[in-house]
């Protein structure tokens, strides 16, 4: 692919993402209680800077709603400018956890959770789509009846045929772009009667301004907002660390996870301080990105650019994109983005993965990422370490004038009681020899159980001796020469 072919895939995918990103800017400004154009300017801002400085190109980043749902009660009870300085000192906490190099913590989130995480944005995406189906009047919000919903179900079917039938004819245009600019032809052409993305939220506005927030920068706000700050970071680099993960696979290629984070609080500092609400990766739209030809930092920055043209220029023209068309396209990426090939796998898995894969797809929909990560994490660890713990074996030997027992496994804290249960005390020989070579000593744990070990032996009157340890072993036993010298 020539250099100039590969340009023009990027800034036809990022035009594409950006039809896709405003509906979903928009929707989640309203959920936080915001003005529309607050989640418009943050979703240009991060998908710009982003774009440019981050590490993961054809990323996509924008106003998400995990980020939109952290920060509801802060605007509710103190206020917009609260909820700025709020996205400031997030991206000052995302570009310290950078600085710090800590994005490879990312590593100690195992594939189930991985899957989880996937599938649970995937139905949340397919979710989200629902409400477009949905009218609000004086009694609150109801489903489309009648001829209007059965116009919306036949422009969504429409939409999403022509996005799965548009790659078997021809490469050459993203198929989600041909969807929806063909749709917004034949509705304005024929008049259609169905909701526009105008129906959501008037987007026509100036270029934003440079604007210190104002609230109080003293103790009693720093109180205020320092929680909202630190969830707002510890969501945002979660759902960006997991989507690089996944963008990662699908691309085949390498990643600056570090820089990544650097960049994404670079960007919500300069959102906090233009006016746009706080942001972070959207696994959903970068599919779109990917699957529309994007692969390098072009593709995010027109995005970027598209979005900010749309406020100052272009509003009646994005307005009367039919709401049908940006459902049906995501409708297909969430279709796209769930992992179904973990459904087949689940009764060919170990039960502990199947039953993390299902909690955190579980809980990443009906509460939130965070929780569901931490949660499928804990879950992870306590079936490693219970799988562990059976694992530890010892092989008893009488020879002349002591008992050999050859050790294997791991010995931890949850290995700890059943290692001091191998042993045969009262029928050893006056010297107990351990051979460790085969086992490995985590922690604090393994040193007490064998000096649990040993005073026992001291009890009966016998003496235990470690053969076979490995300069690791020994460094763990540095403090206990009892141990190591005996």
């Amino acid at each position: 692919m020539t250099k100039l072919s590969s340009s023009y895939r990027e800034v036809l995918a990022g035009l594409t993402t950006s039809f896709a990103l405003v509906p979903e800017s928009l929707a989640f400004a309203l959920v936080a209680h915001l003005n529309p154009l607050m989640g418009l300017y943050g979703a240009a801002i991060i998908c710009g800077l982003t774009a440019v400085l981050g590490g993961r190109p054809g990323m996509i980043s924008g106003a998400a709603g995990s980020m939109a749902v952290v920060i509801v009660a802060l605007v509710v009870s103190h206020g917009p400018q609260y909820l700025l300085a709020t996205v400031v000192l997030g991206g000052l906490l995302m570009m310290l956890f950078g600085l710090l190099r800590l994005a490879s913590l990312i590593r100690m989130v195992p594939h189930p959770v991985m899957l989880g995480f996937v599938n649970g944005l995937a139905i949340i995406i397919a979710m989200a789509q629902l409400d477009h189906f949905k009218i609000r009047d004086a009694g609150g919000l109801h489903w489309l009846q009648g001829s209007a919903l059965l116009m919306m179900l036949v422009l969504t079917a429409t939409t999403m045929l022509i996005v799965y039938l548009i790659p078997k004819i021809t490469r050459r245009l993203p198929p989600a772009l041909i969807a929806i600019v063909g749709l917004a032809v034949v509705c304005s052409a024929f008049q259609l009667p169905t909701r526009q993305l105008g129906d959501l939220a008037h987007i026509a506005g100036n270029l934003p301004r440079l604007h210190w927030p104002q609230v109080p920068w003293d103790l009693a706000t720093l109180r205020i907002i320092t929680p909202y700050a630190v969830l707002m970071a510890v969501v945002g680099l979660l759902e960006t660390l997991l989507t690089l993960r996944v963008t990662q696979e699908i691309t085949a290629t390498g990643s600056q996870p570090n820089r990544e984070c650097i960049a994404l609080g670079a960007a919500n500092i300069s959102s906090g301080l233009l006016g746009g609400m706080g942001g972070c990766a959207m696994i959903g739209q970068t599919m779109i990105n990917l699957g529309s030809g994007g692969r390098g930092r072009l593709s995010g920055l027109v995005c970027g650019v598209m979005i900010m043209l749309y406020i100052v220029a272009l509003s009646p023209l994005i307005e009367k994109i039919p709401l049908a068309a940006l459902a049906g396209v995501m409708f297909v990426v969430a279709q796209q983005t769930f992992a179904w090939a973990s459904l087949r796998q689940l009764g060919r898995i170990p039960l502990s993965d199947a039953v993390v894969i299902i909690a955190v797809t579980t809980i990443t929909v009906w509460t939130d990422l965070a929780i569901a990560v931490v949660c499928g994490v804990i879950l992870s660890a306590l079936s490693f370490a219970w799988q562990q713990a059976g694992h530890l074996h010892a092989r008893r030997e009488e020879a002349a004038g002591h008992t050999d027992y050859h050790l294997g496994g791991l010995l931890f804290f949850a290995s700890a009681d059943g290692f001091l249960a191998l042993f045969e005390l009262d029928r050893d020989a006056a010297v107990i020899r351990l051979d460790c070579q085969h086992l490995q000593l985590v922690g604090q744990s393994a040193t007490a159980a064998l000096e649990t070990l040993q005073q026992r032996c001291l009890d009966r009157g016998k003496r235990l001796q470690l053969v076979g340890l490995s300069a690791g072993q020994r460094h763990l036993l540095r403090h206990h020469p009892e141990l190591v010298g005996a």
